[in-house]
Order: structure tokens, then sequence, then C-alpha cells
């Protein structure tokens, strides 16, 4: 009776989802949002990962340079100081491509990228969006994980399907707002009871018709110091605060969603990443798959070091 119970929460749930279509929801990232914020651009031009020079205004294209627009504090994905493992990938892309990588800043979150930046030729190439993503062409991917239950060690927590009763002892689960983390509490009927918790973490801000981002390290310290029982979260955002965590964590990848919606479908936890070009942008795009064929494994040593748990890229 439980579980007939947790499949009409989950299809009820998915139904809501799909009539309201407020938000497109990606792995990190949120499109199709009504807002307009004024920002300033920052550009930076990396003569190599130990050296920047301070480039005033648009950076004009060129066959010799890589343009990455990208998020000037987006850990762990992309940072000023490039410390994020895509400011370490795309050195790595541009290299292979014998071009200089070229970083073009914004204060902007990522999620704007596309459209503020990409689209109006501020850069090339935008790193770590969802492969097949309809406004750009997508390269081949170069790395595919998923969500992720991140607990503490000693509390011996694994959830082995949505159904699994020590879901019921989670009474604080640390999730981003608008993930498909937060999808499926709303499917097995743990979103009412966390949501007072999980809206505490961002200040109470209302997500309505904005982006509010949750810094993932913030979401591992709160498993961390016991105030979360669990965080749910995508595995390339937590493995860098896992992997550095002086209290044994487990991250272990969450279940797959089996109960389907009305129309068939499921929530889905597990994305491959790619770089993405305007459509007009297919030879740079030949380019970039040679170049990720060519680097791959050194590619993937950047994410192994990162933490990341990785799943087998799909063909």
């Amino acid at each position: 009776m439980a579980g007939e119970t947790k499949k009409r929460r989950l299809i009820d749930y998915k139904v809501e989802i799909l009539e309201t279509n407020m938000l497109k929801v990606t792995r990190k990232k949120w499109t199709g949002l009504c807002i307009s914020a004024p920002a300033m651009l920052v550009a930076v031009l990396f003569a190599g990962t130990s050296s920047a020079q301070q480039v005033a205004g648009e950076i004009p294209a060129s066959p010799d340079t890589l343009r990455i627009c990208a998020s000037a504090n987006e850990n762990p994905y992309t940072s000023k100081d490039g410390s994020g493992f895509e400011n370490k990938v795309a050195q790595i892309i541009a290299k292979a491509m014998d071009r200089k990588a070229v970083f073009v800043y914004t204060e902007k979150p990522a999620i704007y990228l596309v459209r503020d930046f990409l689209d109006k030729n501020q850069c090339d190439v935008v790193m770590g969006l969802d492969t097949g993503d309809e406004r750009v062409l997508t390269s081949k991917p170069y790395y595919r994980t998923g969500y992720v239950f991140v607990t503490r060690t000693d509390r011996n927590i694994h959830i082995k399907d949505w159904e699994d009763g020590q879901l019921e002892k989670l009474v604080s689960i640390a999730i981003s707002v608008g993930s498909p983390a937060e999808l499926i509490l709303k499917a097995i009927g743990k979103y009412e009871t966390n949501m007072n918790y999980m809206y505490s973490l961002i200040n109470f801000k209302s997500p309505r018709n904005q982006y509010v981002r949750l810094d993932p390290s913030r979401m591992v310290n709160e498993v961390i110091q016991g105030k979360a029982d669990a965080a749910i979260a995508y595995g390339a955002e937590v493995g860098r605060y896992v992997k550095a965590s002086s209290v044994p964590l487990t991250m272990e990848f969450v279940p797959e969603d089996r109960v389907a919606d009305g129309q068939g479908k499921t929530i889905e936890f597990n994305y491959s990443q790619s770089m993405a070009v305007r459509k007009s942008d297919g030879e740079i795009l030949k380019q970039i798959d040679a170049a990720i064929a060519k680097e791959q494994s050194q590619i993937t040593k950047v994410l192994e070091d990162e933490g990341i748990p990785l799943l087998p890229i799909e063909s």
C-alpha cells in the first residue's frame, strides 16, 4: 500500500510539473528564465595557468585564440583565479587546438552564458552544457556523471531505491531548489517536511523567476556538521568538497527513477557534458571534437583528481 501511495504521488507531481512548465531543469543550469539583470563584463586573457593579463573591452575572434565564456565565481566549475576544473579542461582543449585559451569572465551566473555572451559573439565556446542542448551545437561529451547522495560514513546510509525505508529516517536533506533532487523529493512525499530546511539554505529567497544558487560546498558542510542527514547534489558540484573533507563521507549515485508519469517519463539524474558553440560554428566544433578525442585521457585525469564520480560516456 505504501508503495502504491508513493507511486500516485510521483505521477501527480510530475503531471503538475509538466502543466506549469515554468522552468526547464538541467543538471546545474536553468533556462527560460524571464529576468534581466545588467552586469559588467570582465575579460581576462590567460597566457597560461599561472599568469593572466587584464583585457579591456570585447575580445575579437581570432584563429589563434579560443574564447571561453565563464562565470568568475562558480566553483568548482569555473573561477577567475583559474582553479575551476572547467578552466583546466578548457586549457587542455585550447592547447590541443593550437590556440591560446582566452577566458571571458562575467559576474553573472553560468546559466546566462549562452544567452548573454555566446549568442552575442562575446566568446567561442561555453563549457559544461548538457549534451544535445537545443540552443547550441554541442561537442562529443567529455564526461558523464549524475546526482549523488552525500552522507557521513559513520551514519551507514545506503539508499538502494526510492522506496528504501532509510529515506523515512532522513529529516533534513540539502538540495538545490529547482533541481531533479527537488522533483524526486516531491514524488516520494519528502518535500513538505524538508521544505523549511531547504529554503533556509538560501536564506528563504524566492526562486520564482530568478536564479538562486546554493553553494555546493555548503551542502557538503551541512552534512559534515550533522545539520543535514544527507545531501543530494550533482556529482561534479560536490566531488571536490567530499574529497577534501576531514570527516569521512560516502558519495553514491542516487537510484534510478523507475516510476513513470502519465506521459511515460521519468526523472533523469545522469547527464553527459559537452562544450557548446553557436549553431553557425560547425567548423570550430569539428576542431573541438578532435581535441577531445586526442586529450580524453588527460581530461579524465583532471576530473578524477577533482573527485568527480564518473559514469561511462555514452556514444
